[in-house]
């Protein structure tokens, strides 16, 4: 029997996605970093907000995150 080794987390797929308690992936919405000028203060405040992950990527992302 051989040893693998441990699993090593994605440093970068740590910083951007985050569970929730009950286990549902959350990742951040884009168009924040320019051309904010011409958007409405209401859908700037929505673009704070994480959003659920779609279905088709948490797969894959959770693959990247063994341990979370």
């Amino acid at each position: 029997m051989t040893y693998r080794g441990k699993l090593k987390t994605h440093k970068g797929a740590k910083r951007r996605f985050k569970f929730t308690a009950t286990g549902k992936l959350m990742r951040a919405q884009g168009m924040k970093s320019h051309n904010r000028r011409k958007k409405a203060p209401r859908v700037k405040r929505q673009f704070d907000r994480m959003q659920p992950m779609d279905k088709t990527n948490v797969k894959q992302v959770r693959r990247l995150l063994p341990n979370g």
